[in-house]
């Protein structure tokens, strides 16, 4: 207790890194029991932001992951070892690389996302439906303006 008699806030920023380290692990976990026990947390900054259907350019993961992009390349290149990624030639431009799925990649994303709607929906079990549904619209309402200039 603080000297005023009353329990000191605990900082949003730390409730928001525990929820997502909670909700990353039990993704993790989940994974795991797909078959996917290589994938990570940190591949979220290619998986989270890649256009599954053509692609996408270094630089533009980088920037809607709000990262470097030696740090993205890193995560690249260790996704292409695992044969999740590959780089071909940008067709619109002969000096870059369009990162894109392999068939192994498109697997792991497709079951990937299913396993993020199914813990969402677990959570509304769990936390209820109305609170779940009260933090999504937070978060969207917080994220909006950095979505809208980084869509992907």
């Amino acid at each position: 207790m603080s000297s005023n008699g009353r329990t000191p806030q605990i900082p949003m920023v730390r409730l928001l890194g525990v929820a997502y380290d909670e909700f990353s692990d039990e993704l993790a976990k989940r994974l795991d029991v797909a078959g996917y026990a290589d994938l990570r947390p940190g591949h979220g900054c290619v998986f989270g932001n890649i256009d599954p259907e053509h692609g996408s350019r270094l630089t533009d993961l980088a920037e809607r992951a709000n990262m470097t992009k030696q740090s993205v390349g890193e995560v690249t290149t260790d996704l292409e070892r695992r044969a999740y990624l590959e780089r071909v030639p940008d067709p619109g431009d002969g000096r870059a690389k369009i990162i894109r799925l392999t068939a192994r990649g498109h697997e792991a994303y497709a079951i990937g996302r299913q396993l993020i709607d199914d813990l969402e929906r677990d959570w509304a079990e769990r936390y209820g439906e109305q609170r779940v549904a009260a933090l999504r619209e937070a978060l969207e309402v917080v994220t909006a303006e950095r979505l809208a200039a980084h869509p992907g």
